[in-house]
C-alpha cells in the first residue's frame, strides 16, 4: 500500500482511500471465490481490477474535475466504506471457510525458512513490486512524467506531457496495487473482514514521508518507501511487545506522522 501511495504522492497528491480499496478488493475475492464458488483463479483478477477501477474515478475526479486529492480521496473513503459495508453484510469470512474452499487466496501467508528466519511469499512479492516500480519511475519516460508533474504541472504541460492522462494511470495504478495488496493481505490475516485495515491509510502516508517522499511532490523513491514501511512495521511491532496500550500506540502514530511531514518542510527549505 506504501508503494501505491507513493506513486500518488510524487504527483504531489495524496490517497485517503487506499485501505478502503484494499478492503473492497478482498471482500470481492473472498465473497465470490467462497460464498459463490467462483474459481480463485477467476476471483482474484476481478478482485484486482475492481480495485483499479476505484483508483480510476479517484483519477478522472481529480484530473478531469480539478478537484483536489484530499478532498476527493476522502469523499470516495466514505463512498467505498460504505460500499465494503454493504457488500458484506458487515459479516467476516472465516479463516475455515477459505482454507476448506478457496485455500489459493491464502497462498502469499505461506513461505519458507531461510537461516533460521521465517520469509512469506508476500514478502519476495514486496520486494519483486517494489524493483519493477523503481525501474518504471526511473528508467521509462512514464516515470519521469510523474516526477515531472510533482515538479511543476504547468510546466509539465507546456513540454508536451499529457497531465490528465498520466495522473489518472497513476491513481489506477494505485488502485491495481491495492487491489493486488487484498491478495497478500488475505495470506497474511487468514481471513477476510470489512472492519480490517483501518489505519493502513495513515501507515502508508507515514511511511511514505519517513522514506524521503516529499508531500509536495516530484521527490521521492520506492526504495526510500520500503524502508519507511519497515521502520513503521518495527516502531508499531515494537510498542506492542512493550505493552503500550492501543490508544498510546495510535498517539505515537500521530506524532511520527507530524514529525515526519515537518522534517520533510525542514529539508525543503534548506535546500531552495
Amino acid at each position: 500500500v506504501a508503494l501505491a501511495q507513493t506513486l500518488v504522492i510524487l504527483t504531489a497528491g495524496i490517497d485517503l482511500s487506499v485501505g478502503a480499496i484494499l478492503v473492497v478488493s478482498s471482500l470481492i475475492m473472498g465473497n465470490l471465490a467462497v460464498i459463490s464458488g467462483v474459481p480463485v483463479a477467476l476471483a482474484i483478477p476481478i478482485g484486482i481490477f475492481v480495485g483499479g477501477f476505484m483508483g480510476f474515478i479517484n483519477g478522472v475526479l481529480v484530473a478531469k474535475m480539478k478537484l483536489p486529492p484530499f478532498i476527493v480521496t476522502l469523499g470516495t473513503l466514505s463512498i467505498f466504506n460504505a460500499l465494503k459495508l454493504w457488500y458484506s453484510g458487515s459479516e467476516s469470512i472465516r479463516n475455515v471457510d477459505i482454507e476448506a474452499q478457496a485455500a489459493g487466496l491464502l497462498w502469499f501467508g505461506k513461505g519458507f525458512n531461510v537461516g533460521g528466519a521465517s520469509l512469506t511469499y508476500g514478502g519476495i512479492m514486496l520486494i519483486i513490486l517494489a524493483a519493477f516500480l523503481w525501474y518504471v519511475l526511473n528508467q521509462t519516460a512514464w516515470g519521469r512524467h510523474v516526477h515531472a508533474i510533482g515538479d511543476d504541472p504547468d510546466a509539465a504541460m507546456l513540454s508536451g506531457i499529457q497531465v490528465n492522462k498520466v495522473l489518472i494511470s497513476v491513481y489506477a495504478v494505485a488502485g491495481l496495487i491495492c487491489g493486488f495488496a487484498a491478495w497478500i493481505a488475505i495470506g497474511r490475516v487468514g481471513s477476510v473482514s470489512p472492519i480490517a485495515f483501518d489505519t493502513v491509510n495513515l501507515g502508508s502516508i507515514t511511511a511514505v514521508v519517513i522514506g524521503g517522499t516529499s508531500l509536495f511532490g516530484g521527490r521521492g523513491s520506492i526504495v526510500g518507501s520500503v524502508l519507511g514501511a519497515f521502520i513503521v512495521g518495527v516502531f508499531n511491532t515494537g510498542l506492542s511487545l512493550a505493552g503500550v496500550d492501543d490508544y498510546w500506540q495510535m498517539f505515537a502514530a500521530g506524532c511520527l506522522v507530524i514529525i515526519a511531514v515537518a522534517l520533510d518542510q525542514w529539508l525543503r527549505r534548506a535546500s531552495q
